[in-house]
């Protein structure tokens, strides 16, 4: 299993269009994803003060895209990168987040 943070308003855009999509993908060329021990570090560097996010729990076996595992010198660990849209189905459950003040 992997994991994406993303808010509640990029998910319903999901729902809507049948695919997930962050701009990373545009911009960066992948999809970043996290492994479960990995996400409250990303969480406390990337979303500190933001409330309505979403995490995604992905079937990496169910994601049509490539996934790569990548060295961040940043923190040093290896994270697993989608080079794609996520197809709906690899995501098997979308857990509601505390907002950044009960974080």
């Amino acid at each position: 299993m992997i994991y994406h943070v993303t808010s509640q308003h990029q998910w319903q855009k999901a729902i809507d269009s049948g695919y997930f999509t962050e701009p990373s993908l545009e911009q960066e060329g992948f999809i970043h994803m996290s492994k479960l021990e990995q996400v409250a570090g990303v969480l406390s560097r990337y979303y500190k003060n933001q409330s309505n996010l979403v995490l995604l729990h992905v079937d990496e076996n169910k994601v049509v895209a490539p996934l790569k595992y990548e060295h961040s010198p940043s923190v040093n660990e290896a994270f697993p990168h989608i080079y794609g849209t996520i197809n709906l189905e690899a995501v098997i459950k979308v857990e509601t987040l505390p907002d950044a003040d009960q974080r």
